[in-house]
């Protein structure tokens, strides 16, 4: 959710982010074989992941995460080079929203917890349409009104049903009748 709506205050707030808010910007979708396996749409990238570039000069590279640079919002691949001027080699920079993670590294048994506490977003909508479905067919004794009360609404329907607008025409008429003699 985002605060302001005020381009120059986001900026700030995104170039001004702490390090635990960085590392989930730094998030990229799972491909649909990893996602439908693993449970999860996104994770954030991290060293040792291999991913596809899906944007830009360099579509369809895959390679391996050699650097991830939180300062800069970018990362490296193994094999993605270009050549300066003078010879040497140097990586090119990409966007973690440009890429799609084919493999990752769970070396780390955080990462491994996280994909656990992760599920996918359709078992999470079936568990709250089977909590709703529960609800809905226990009555609760709130919603039954006391018989008391229903006579009482019933008295009140019969006395609407009542035409007091039409008396008030009929008088109204025989004012103009006897106006007319």
């Amino acid at each position: 959710m985002q605060s302001t709506t005020n381009p120059g205050k986001q900026r700030k707030k995104l170039f001004n982010a702490p390090a635990h808010i960085r590392h989930k910007h730094m998030a990229a979708p799972l491909s649909t074989e990893l996602a439908s396996s693993k449970g999860a749409k996104t994770l954030p990238i991290r060293k040792g992941d291999t991913v596809r570039i899906m944007r830009g000069d360099n579509k369809g590279f895959e390679g391996k995460v050699s650097r991830v640079d939180l300062k800069a919002y970018r990362i490296y691949l193994e094999g993605l080079t270009r050549e300066k001027v003078d010879g040497t080699n140097i990586f090119l920079a990409v966007h973690p929203s440009k890429v799609q993670i084919r493999s990752l590294n769970l070396d780390d048994k955080w990462r491994k917890n996280i994909l656990g506490r992760k599920t996918a977003p359709e078992k999470k909508d079936k568990k709250q349409k089977d909590k709703s479905a529960k609800k809905v067919e226990k009555p609760s004794d709130r919603t039954k009104a006391p018989v008391e009360d229903e006579s009482e609404i019933e008295e009140t329907f019969e006395d609407a049903d009542e035409p007091e607008v039409e008396e008030a025409e009929e008088t109204s008429q025989d004012d103009d009748v006897g106006d007319e003699e």
